[in-house]
This record gives structure tokens, sequence and C-alpha cells, in this order.
């Protein structure tokens, strides 16, 4: 299955915690909970997560591409769905993003322009190669890559459009960091060359012979509408902090209501909880009680590729500005006045299409705090409470529910 391929590719996760699972398929983890993995259209193995339990049924999608054949996914038709857990990396209404079969036709435009010239395409370790592919096939030539990244295109078992071999084909795929002035500069000097860089962020060109390409393996504003609409799920949570696109999307809410949590905890947690009250000795009332200043079920999300970035496009040679920055990528003017931000804030540098590294944001607090401090069966069941039903119970109901679960627990 593509998500083992995946988490081949990936040496940085130990093959001790990897578990291979089908795509497509339900799958029973303990006695409480179903997961089935469905195809995200992200990057090879990507996919979305529909867990279904006494807590209802969430659907987390994770980096993804919105794409109408998805209404025919069995697993979705005619769902219900408590919550859903949104990639809302492009929620912008005034930011319109093409499809990526549009994007390919216009890098294969700007390629015609340049009849002469070699072409390299900056690239993320993984994503993107539908691109290369397409483009290998419109005009007829080897893509040059890396020995390691033509070991991962047979892992992904792509079409046989890959090479090694220097000056075998005049298109390469290079490391997104290689995209850059200096290294332009050096490949001109032995051979007319022009650099196609795919991406769905607004960028600015410091080179005439860079050329971004709206190219973006993440839904645009008008697909996540679509995705919604079809859906109708009871909430939306987004996973991209920083960006607040619950409103666009409540029009298109069920209207039925949503399952509560299930207020008996399952055994096995019940356990869990209780061994860890046996092993510390304070009782932990004071950080549960902080839960109530901060009620907003936020599940893992992802850093704002805005707010956390990596250096990898600082030497890319592109500078990437604000949300907020005019919606052409093409902007190549160091006055352009339809950015408001960028040059007077300073402007902060993105690593590129890959949104930052998850991270579990506590519910309880903005500042994480240490999960031996918690017991796992009632943050589970906290995190899990839609927003509408915590927002009901005052907080003194809460604090009720969290000394009678630990009443409960010493009793037991």
């Amino acid at each position: 299955p593509r998500p083992v391929l995946t988490a081949r590719l990936s040496p940085q996760v130990p093959t001790c915690w990897i578990r291979p699972l089908e795509v497509g398929q339900s799958h029973v983890l303990g006695k409480e909970v179903t997961v089935t993995l469905l195809d995200s259209n992200h990057c090879p193995g990507s996919v979305m997560f529909l867990f279904e339990g006494a807590f209802g049924t969430i659907l987390y999608t994770g980096d993804f591409r919105y794409t109408s054949t998805m209404q025919g996914e069995p697993a979705l038709r005619g769902r219900h769905i408590d919550r859903l857990y949104l990639d809302n990396t492009h929620c912008h209404p005034h930011r319109p993003l093409p499809s990526r079969q549009h994007a390919t036709r216009q890098a294969a435009h700007v390629i015609r322009m340049h009849p002469r010239h070699q072409v390299v395409i900056g690239v993320y370790s993984l994503g993107k190669e539908a691109l290369l592919v397409d483009l290998a096939m419109e005009f007829s030539t080897w893509v040059v890559v890396s020995p390691w990244r033509l070991e991962q295109m047979r892992l992904l078992e792509l079409p046989d459009v890959f090479t090694t071999e220097e000056g075998a084909g005049w298109i390469r795929a290079v490391d997104i960091t290689e995209i850059r002035w200096d290294t332009l500069v050096s490949w001109n000097t032995l051979h007319p060359t022009i650099a196609i860089l795919p991406t769905g962020r607004p960028v600015k060109v410091t080179h005439p012979n860079i050329y971004p390409i709206l190219y973006s393996d993440h839904s645009s504003f008008s697909e996540l509408c679509e995705f919604v609409k079809w859906l109708k799920p009871c909430s939306v949570i987004p996973i991209v902090r920083g960006s607040i696109c619950q409103a666009y999307f409540q029009k298109y809410l069920s209207s039925a209501p949503q399952a509560l949590p299930d207020l008996k905890i399952p055994k096995p947690v019940q356990e869990s909880a209780q061994q860890q009250s046996k092993r510390k000795a304070q009782e932990p009332r004071r950080l549960l009680k902080r839960a109530a200043w901060h009620s907003v079920p936020r599940g893992v999300v992802y850093e704002s590729p805005e707010k956390h970035t990596e250096k990898s496009e600082e030497s890319v040679g592109v500078k990437v500005l604000q949300q907020n920055c005019c919606e052409s990528a093409f902007c190549s003017e160091e006055g352009c006045t339809c950015c408001h931000t960028g040059e007077e804030e300073g402007k902060e540098e993105l690593s590129g299409e890959q949104p930052g590294v998850a991270r579990a944001a506590s519910a309880v607090s903005q500042a994480p705090v240490s999960d031996e401090h918690f017991p796992a069966g009632f943050a589970g069941q906290y995190l899990l409470t839609p927003l509408n039903v915590l927002k009901q119970n005052s907080s003194q109901k809460f604090d009720k529910l969290v000394e009678d679960f630990f009443r409960r627990g010493e009793a037991s």
C-alpha cells in the first residue's frame, strides 16, 4: 500500500511504529474505535482518517486536495459526520487556485516560451511527482534526478521517465533549496536555463529566470466549499492554526444533532487513569481546572506556515509574502503597493508548500502541559466534545465533572 511506501521513504520514523493498514478498508482499534483510511489525493501515500466510535464519527483530512471523485467513496457516501477536521491551507476566498491540470499546462507554456533553455524544477522530497511525469510525457524527454530520488520514484512505481544520466534529458528535478540566485547564475554560464517553482504560495521572484507556477497539492477555497457542502458535517475544525474559516462553511453544516461524548469511560481507559493516579502523589486538579478557561477542542493542529518556517525557501531565491499579500503569485516588483505587510514588518520566509510540523495542541492551555499530568480518559473525552456542547456547560458543571471523574477512580 502507498502508506507503507511513504513510511519507507521517511527514515526518521522507526519501523517499530509502522503498522500497515489497507486503504479503503475499516480497521478495529481495540474494542471501541473503528478507523478507515481514504486516499487524500495529496502526495503519494497520503490518506484521510475516518474514525467511528462512541464519540460519534470524525473525518480528519490531513493534507488533501479535494476532487469530485471522492463523492463516490463508499465510506463517505451518505455518512453522517459529527466533526470534520479540515485542511484549510488555502481557505481564502480572494486567492484563486487553479487545478493541478491547469497549472501543468501553465508550466508547459513557460517551457515552450524558452525552446533553447534547459529546465530545472524545484520540488520537495515528496510531492509534485505527477507534474514531473506529465511534463516528461508532454515533451518526450527524460527527467534527470539524483540517485536517491530515482530509487524513490521506482518505489512509488511511477512511469519510467526518470534517469540519473546527466545530459540524457533537458528537464531536471532538484531540491527546492537549489532554486536560488547564485545557482541560476552558475547554470546560465554553462547553458541557458530557466527554473520552475511549483507552489501554491505567493512568492517574490529574485531572479528573472525563476518562474513560479500556482501548483498546489492542497484544496482551493472553492474545492473546500464544494467538499463541505457535499459532506454536510455537523461542525468544521480547521487544522492549520491562524486561519479561521468556519464562518465560510456555516451555511453548509448539517442541522442534525451531533453525537454526544460517551460519559461511560471505556474500561481500558479507566484502568490507565487509575494506574496514573497511583503513581502520582499530587492531585492534578489545578491543571484540569484551567481547561475551563480554554474550552476550544483543537485536536492535532499544524502550525501556520505564515508563522513557523524552515530555512528552505530562504535559500530558494524566492521571498514569500504575508497571507494578506496581493493575489498574484507572479508579482516581481520591489515596490509593489498591493502588498501591505511584507516590507514593513520584516518578511517572514516560509518553507513552502509543506505546512510545518504537526503538533498536539492542548485543549486545556495554549502552553502544552506534560501528558503525565493528565488522566487519559477524561482528557480524551474532553478533546472529543463538540464545541457547542462545551459552551452549554458552565465552568461549575465542568469542575463537577472533573471531581466526579476522580471520585469514581478513587472508589474503584
